[in-house]
Formats: structure tokens, C-alpha cells, sequence
């Protein structure tokens, strides 16, 4: 097994998909390092004050103003309230919500990026471990080594999670030694809140905690992590059952771009729940948002997932075990 795994890791590494993928990670780093020091710039002029209590302060002027406009949906307007009575509930206890520095724009880097850009980026390396050797003729050398189908799949699944793990690594340590060029390095130890709860009469917060920056980012690059293996597990079925890894690609598109909309529209769609991509976005419970669907949760979300990871496990082995190769 560990040679088969050097070996897929080794094929892996040859098609250089890792390095394109650190490139792109840092370019987009890069990028929204840019835009959130801009929109910093613009704070400072606008407010003529560095003192995050002003500028948290008019943030909940400018939400209760929006807030008082009769063309918002409904699930806007709450979506508004909850941010309102977070906002003044940072205020209230003299805690900054943004704390400047790289491990903030980190934990912001990780939780914009975990329902689509991480996940796409899995995807790209997903989508081509088995239906590569179909394409370029070298399934048939492959199967009839003196191994197991199944080990053979197996290596080609623990080098995936190998290349997932080091996916959400280097989207950690691009997005914290690039954005504290601007930003600076410190902020470890500060203070940050979880444990909202979303209720019909609007939020809870019995039972907040408060954590430091580093514990929540532990929690944080875990839920993506997880995130990641899901798609990428659904990935590496898709590329089983369907020889063509630009097929196989175009599907998992597909189902990533859907669930964006459809986590901004299928609020009256209960059933919907249920699909896997509206449950990517785990970060959004540890910071209290409102999910898609009123009733959804934490353990929810991970559950529903927890049953697509399973369910294409089982797919992959049993369609490549029992599948003939021509």
C-alpha cells in the first residue's frame, strides 16, 4: 500500500496541478489582501478615526438605516437584524469583531472561500485520479498488477486526502505571510465570539463563548477541511463513474455553482436541505448566521454530509471493484 500511494503521489506531483493551485491560491490572496486594505482606507477617510468602537458604531447607524427601507425581503431583513444585534452585542462587551491583522483575514479568507474556491480547487484534483486512466490508456497496466482493485482505489483515495489536507494548508499559510505584509502578524490571542443561535424571535445568545483567534481558527480550518473532503469525495466517485475527467468536472461545477444560488433562494424549499451543497458553508453556524433553511443546524449540516461522504465511498469502491475495463 505505501507504494502505491508514493507512486499515485508521485503521478500527482509530475502533473505539477499543486503548484498551479499554489498560484492561484496566492494571486487571490494577493488580490483580496488589496481589496480589504482599500475598504480599511475607506473606513478611516470616511469616519476621520482609527477607533474600531466608531467605526462599529456606524455600521449599526447604517444597518438600522437600511433596516427602515420597506423594499427589503424578508429574508434580508432578518438576515440584517441578526448582524444589527451581533454588531451591538460586540459593542456592548468592548469586542472587536475585526481585530486587524493576518490571523483575522485568515479566518475571513477561509470562510468566503469554504463553498466554492477551496472546493474547486479540490475538485481539479479530484475529478482526475481515476478517469486519467482511462483517458490516457494505462488502466488496463494498472489492474493487472498482482493487487487488489480495492487497494488500488484506496491509494488513490488516501493520496487524495494527502493533496486535500495540503490544499487547505497552503490556502492558510499563503493567506496569513501575505496578508500580514499589510496587515501585520499579530492578533493570536484576540478575543472572538461563537455560539449565536438563530430562533424565530431572533438571535440567542445564551449560549455565546468567548474563545482567542487561534482556538476558533482551529475550529475553523476544520469545518473546511471537512468541507473539502465531501466535495472531493464526490469528486473522486464522479471520476469512477465517468471516464472523462472534463465531464466529471463539468458535473461537480455545476453542483457547486447551484448550491450558491440556491443557499440565497430556497428558503421555502424544505426538501432542499437535504442536497449536499447547501450544507457546505459550516462556517456560517460558528458565527451565527441564518441558515438557508430555517431548522438547519451545525450537526445538521455535518450529518447530511457525513451521509454523501459515505454514500460515495461506498459508490466508488463497489462500481471500481466490480467494473469492466475494456
Amino acid at each position: 500500500m505505501n507504494k502505491l500511494i508514493q507512486n499515485e503521489m508521485m503521478k500527482l506531483i509530475a502533473k505539477k496541478r499543486l503548484v498551479v493551485i499554489a498560484l492561484i491560491i496566492g494571486v487571490l490572496v494577493v488580490l483580496f489582501t488589496y481589496a480589504q486594505y482599500k475598504e480599511v482606507q475607506r473606513e478611516r477617510e470616511k469616519l476621520g478615526t482609527n477607533d474600531w468602537r466608531t467605526i462599529l458604531q456606524q455600521q449599526i447607524v447604517d444597518t438600522t438605516n437600511r433596516l427602515s427601507s420597506n423594499r427589503l425581503s424578508d429574508e434580508w431583513r432578518q438576515q440584517l437584524q441578526i448582524s444589527l444585534q451581533q454588531k451591538q452585542y460586540y459593542l456592548d462587551h468592548d469586542i472587536n469583531p475585526a481585530e486587524p491583522g493576518a490571523p483575522t483575514f485568515m479566518r475571513i479568507f477561509l470562510e468566503n472561500s469554504i463553498d466554492l474556491f477551496i472546493p474547486l480547487m479540490v475538485m481539479v484534483i479530484a475529478s482526475d485520479l481515476v478517469s486519467s486512466e482511462h483517458s490516457m490508456g494505462t488502466v488496463k497496466l494498472l489492474l493487472t498488477r498482482p493487487v487488489k482493485r480495492w487497494k488500488v482505489l484506496m491509494s488513490k483515495y488516501i493520496t487524495l486526502c494527502l493533496a486535500i489536507s495540503l490544499i487547505v494548508a497552503i490556502a492558510g499559510i499563503l493567506s496569513f505571510l501575505i496578508s500580514g505584509v499589510v496587515f501585520g502578524y499579530k492578533g493570536w490571542e484576540a478575543p472572538i465570539l461563537t455560539g449565536f443561535n438563530v430562533t424565530d424571535t431572533g438571535l440567542n445568545t445564551t449560549d455565546v463563548k468567548l474563545l482567542s483567534l487561534w482556538k476558533f481558527l482551529l475550529m475553523d480550518f476544520g469545518l473546511v477541511w471537512f468541507v473539502a473532503l465531501v466535495v472531493g469525495t464526490l469528486s473522486f466517485m464522479l471520476s469512477v463513474l465517468i471516464n472523462s475527467t472534463a465531464a466529471g468536472m463539468g458535473v461537480m461545477l455545476a453542483a457547486l455553482i447551484s448550491g450558491a444560488i440556491l443557499s440565497n433562494m430556497v428558503s421555502s424549499w424544505e426538501s432542499a436541505k437535504y442536497f449536499f451543497m447547501v450544507n457546505l458553508r459550516l462556517t456560517d453556524y460558528m458565527q451565527g448566521s441564518p441558515p438557508p433553511i430555517e431548522g438547519m443546524t451545525l450537526s445538521f449540516s455535518l450529518l447530511v454530509l457525513f451521509i454523501w461522504w459515505a454514500a460515495a465511498m461506498a459508490v466508488s469502491f463497489i462500481v471500481f471493484t466490480k467494473k469492466d475495463v475494456y
